[in-house]
């Protein structure tokens, strides 16, 4: 896989990575990996909601009056 990243983004990346004395390519595997589990956090998250405010509509319904 080839990641083309815009000059503006590449450069900030690149200074970051110096900065932090990583390369480029940890930075991105580790932003990677944080967005996917992050994500998968958030649905799992979304699908917990939706289950427990069907199952509790009722009670929901009543501590909004």
């Amino acid at each position: 896989m080839n990641l083309r990243l815009p000059e503006e983004l590449q450069e900030s990346l690149k200074q970051r990575a110096e900065a932090e004395g990583r390369s480029m390519h940890a930075i991105v595997i580790q932003a990677i990996e944080r967005y996917l589990t992050e994500e998968a956090d958030r649905e799992t998250v979304r699908k917990l909601g939706a289950k427990y405010a069907g199952k509790h509509a009722d009670l929901l319904r009543r501590l909004g009056e």
